[in-house]
């Protein structure tokens, strides 16, 4: 892969941004940095004349934006999603720093399309949204003063990204690690909706109460990171107990 075309690979997802200004200061963000495409999931308000001035002659990223309802939507086509978090959650999950951020990019950047996301201003990411990212990435800031707008955040990770860029233009190519093949999202999720019909058939987990078993399951595919062929294999076993789980019931 051509290697300025590895930073086309990289998209900024933005989550129910309140402010159109922070959307074009985002923009200007990412153009400095050499990355162009940036999704919008249900803002608060379109791009507007605000969002425009802020962009500071990045306009061009706000009018190939693309905007969409639901962060699934946003990553569905994506190999590697890496979402934002300032905060301690209940559950622990895969973490990264900024420039380990940046470096994962790029190292999967030749494979598949490579999501950073955003979350709202004041809030961030809820908690189902940071369950539909592989690893979770936390800027080290000042902890007696950590304030970073949107703008500063979506800065440091495409600088951190543009470094690693620069970094493996120096590299050889490493053959092996091209070999390996990561399901998108999409099929991800595709996955996590097959393994919950398949506990509730078997009555391993209950409807009313399904409790964090789910979550924990989530948590432990994604730290794995189940390859392609690994993820059609999982798929082939949950359709398998399923068969097994309906000709018993047909039989009894």
């Amino acid at each position: 892969m051509d290697s300025l075309h590895m930073l086309g690979q990289i998209r900024i997802v933005l989550v129910n941004t309140s402010h159109t200004g922070n959307i074009g200061s985002a923009a200007r963000a990412m153009k400095t940095m050499g990355l162009g495409e940036l999704w919008l999931v249900d803002p608060v308000n379109p791009v507007d004349e605000q969002a425009i001035a802020l962009s500071a002659g990045a306009s061009d990223i706000l009018a190939q934006s693309k905007t969409v309802g639901t962060l699934a939507e946003a990553v569905a086509d994506c190999g590697l999603v890496i979402g934002t978090s300032a905060r301690s959650r209940t559950w622990s999950w895969p973490m990264l720093d900024a420039r380990e951020a940046g470096e994962k990019a790029m190292a999967e950047a030749p494979k598949h399309k490579v999501a950073l996301v955003f979350g709202r201003e004041r809030t961030g990411l809820s908690n189902d949204e940071l369950q539909q990212c592989h690893f979770h990435v936390a800027i080290p800031a000042n902890p007696e003063y950590s304030s970073l707008n949107l703008a500063m955040a979506v800065q440091t990770l495409s600088y951190e990204t543009r470094m690693a860029w620069l970094a493996k233009e120096q590299e050889p190519t490493d053959e092996a690690e091209l070999e390996q093949d990561y399901p998108l999202s999409q099929d991800l999720e595709r996955f996590y909706t097959h393994l919950e019909e398949t506990l509730l058939e078997t009555g391993f987990i209950i409807k009313p109460h399904p409790g964090q078993i789910m979550t924990k399951l989530r948590r432990l595919f994604n730290r794995a990171r189940p390859e392609a062929y690994e993820l059609n294999i999982l798929r082939g076993i949950l359709t398998s107990v399923q068969k097994n789980g309906r000709q018993k019931d047909d039989n009894s």
